[in-house]
């Protein structure tokens, strides 16, 4: 017998408590026996078996979570397509999950396996073990798992969400690769205006003293902006730290996220990419969840976070509300005002015609290759403002530094 803090959702809000059980797995089972929905469960020790753990020099070392290896959406894509094929094959679940524990060489993802044998062994379903695994599997994830212990299609749900999943991959890839040069350039320019206000200023600012030159307006910009620097360089590395850190923990807040978010999908270039992107996310997981049976308005709960932006996911939720209050699909999409006309033309025929699944799948794969070509010519779109921003400096260094060299003639007559 254990003692487990835990975090539940019940029909009136959040409940934390505390309360001894044989495993997670029972305790989950309890809580959702008092309707109860689990969110955290974390072992707080033994109560009173340590008599029966055996030799203490015999046991295993757990390592700390921080040593513990991660387990990547790589890896949760690999183990739903491989139940997928072992389901197909007729392997039963608890078999197929022996044998991934065996082969994944993740030493998480296989502790987190051995639970999930445990748990169904003991009579839990599948979808309240993997629950118990918030870090591994997310929520959209363990809500198509239970409509398809529900429908009896598990073995299609776990092909869709490796598709679902590889799918994220693939975005995310797309975006890191379109964003890697201009980041690369960025920096390289930072790096050159710092080089530049250290070593290079200080030193032509030297020569031009000694020869008593007057210098002109550029040159003096350029030294005083140097004298600063190096005066009180670390100071200003300090307060850009700060002001970083104070804006990343704000952005983690609620309140904060949903400004950022709403914000981002404003910024130019960037801000339309981000936005179709969420929408062609949320636009597969609707369809996913509609054709796999799943009602109308419990479809938008699971899917309001794939969007992975605040403000989209506050626009769903509105969207839902409507719908709960009787508006068709086609009228709750056109209030959030994300949605193109066409897609809302596409979405009010889908309703029509009964397949609101499918033509979401058609509006998913054109936002993704929309967002694909807009990828593709990011850089060629960010390419004319590096040019034009490093046309202004090197400008600005060259008026600075080589006007004074002008003079140097005159001054040196005088000396």
């Amino acid at each position: 017998m254990s003692r487990f803090t835990f975090v539940a959702k019940g029909p009136h809000g959040t409940v934390q408590g505390v309360q001894d059980a044989a495993s997670a797995s029972a305790l989950a089972s309890e809580l959702q026996a008092k309707g109860l929905i689990p969110l955290t469960i974390k072992s707080d020790g033994p109560v009173a078996a340590a008599a029966n753990t055996g030799s203490g020099a015999n046991a295993p070392v757990a390592l700390p979570e921080f040593f513990k290896p991660k387990v990547l959406p790589m890896d949760v894509m690999l183990f739903a397509k491989q139940l997928y094929t072992l389901f197909k094959a007729g392997v039963p679940i608890l078999r197929a999950l022996a044998g991934l524990q065996e082969t994944t060489q993740n030493t998480t993802l296989k502790a987190v396996l051995l639970d999930l044998r445990r748990s169904l062994e003991g009579g839990v379903e599948l979808s309240a073990s993997m629950a118990q695994h918030p870090t591994v599997f997310d929520g959209f994830f363990i809500a198509m798992v239970k409509v398809g212990e529900a429908s009896g299609r598990l073995e299609e749900i776990f092909l869709r969400l490796s598709e679902h999943i590889g799918f994220e991959l693939f975005m995310r890839q797309q975006v890191k690769s379109a964003l890697r040069y201009p980041t690369f350039v960025v920096m390289a320019m930072v790096g050159a205006m710092g080089v530049i206000n250290v070593m290079v200023i200080p030193a032509f600012s030297g020569v031009f003293k000694s020869l008593g030159a007057d210098l002109p307006l550029p040159t003096k910009v350029l030294v005083a902006t140097s004298n600063f620097t190096i005066a009180h360089g670390w100071s200003i590395l300090g307060v850009l730290a700060a002001c970083f850190l104070v804006w990343r923990h704000w952005k983690k807040t609620p309140e904060g996220r949903l400004i950022w978010d709403g914000l981002l999908l404003r910024m130019p270039i960037v801000g339309g990419i981000v936005s179709k992107a969420s929408l062609a996310r949320f636009t597969r997981a609707f369809a996913l969840s509609l054709r796999s049976g799943v009602p109308l308005e419990r479809a938008l709960i699971g899917v309001a976070q794939t969007a992975d932006n605040a403000y989209l996911t506050k626009q769903i939720d509105q969207m839902r509300e409507h719908i709960m209050r009787g508006e068709p699909l086609a009228r709750a999409a056109a209030g959030t005002g994300v949605f193109t006309p066409m897609v809302l033309q596409m979405i009010a025929i889908g309703e029509e015609t009964g397949m609101v699944d499918e033509l979401l799948d058609e509006v998913g794969e054109l936002y993704t290759e929309e967002v694909q070509y807009s990828l593709k010519t990011l850089s060629q779109q960010i390419e004319p403002i590096l040019i034009v921003f490093m046309g202004a400096m090197v400008l600005v260094l060259a008026l600075g530094v080589f006007l004074p060299m002008w003079n140097l003639g005159s001054a040196a007559m005088k000396h």
